[in-house]
């Protein structure tokens, strides 16, 4: 057998025969293999890079517990209201409704408000109800009826009732449709300077409870702001006379 000659051009290596087809793949059918074998390599990838980020995940939330410490106090945990009105009283001269109300009752905040709606100063205390329900009070001093409006989700008052003495009006929310927050049911008055109003998620029972509660404190707002009117009355005329 003689050697191939020098320079002579060698055969075009057979394509490879897949055995599916039984013949030599074509040169499109070779480029869709390829094409297809990147495409699973690459979605192998992405599920792999889901998994480990996923664990990296994981394994940050468990250190996270794991460190940061966790205090054994309630979230709720309640305060002495009674004992913060007192703190809270030195600073105003207007009474600062304070119910006094059974054990069963526990509050969760007791503070005076300096950056009220409208620029009003105010008296707040929360309750936790014996149903587990809240109800507030809250007092604003020299206030306006758009700041109760803003403090009552622009509420529509429905009636008027006598608890403790007072006049109040009322606002029930019980069926309504609109966002109310937690104004479900709620109670105002004027007292003095002082524009009060009971309200929350508790049961109608329960706000009044709170409002015949504060009514003696609030019904003192009434007298000591008509004996300073009669103590201006009385400056201005004693001026008067001495003018004569």
């Amino acid at each position: 057998m003689s050697a191939p000659r020098a320079g002579a051009r060698r055969s075009a290596r057979p394509g490879r025969v897949v055995a599916e087809l039984g013949r030599p793949e074509t040169p499109e059918e070779t480029a869709a293999r390829k094409a297809e074998n990147s495409r699973n390599h690459r979605a192998r990838q992405t599920v792999n890079n889901l998994v480990f980020s996923l664990l990296a995940t994981v394994g940050v939330v468990i250190l996270i517990v794991l460190v940061v410490p966790r205090s054994d106090q309630p979230m709720d945990r309640a305060v002495d209201w009674r004992s913060i009105t007192t703190e809270a009283q030195q600073s105003r001269s207007e009474a600062l409704v304070s119910p006094d109300l059974p054990d069963s009752w526990t509050s969760n905040y007791a503070e005076i408000r300096s950056t009220g709606t409208g620029g009003v100063t105010s008296w707040n205390i929360g309750f936790v109800t014996p149903s587990r329900e809240f109800v507030g009070v809250i007092q604003g001093f020299d206030a306006d009826p758009t700041w109760l409006a803003a403090q009552l989700n622009r509420s529509i008052a429905s009636s008027v009732t006598t608890i403790g003495g007072l006049e109040w009006t009322v606002y029930d929310n019980r069926e309504s449709t609109d966002d109310v927050g937690n104004v479900h049911y709620a109670l105002a008055t004027e007292a003095g300077t002082s524009t009060i109003a009971v309200f929350g998620t508790g049961t109608v029972d329960e706000i009044e409870t709170v409002a015949e509660a504060i009514a003696p404190q609030a019904a003192h707002n009434v007298t000591n702001d008509d004996d300073a009117s009669d103590d201006g009355a009385l400056d201005e005329n004693t001026a008067s006379n001495g003018d004569e």
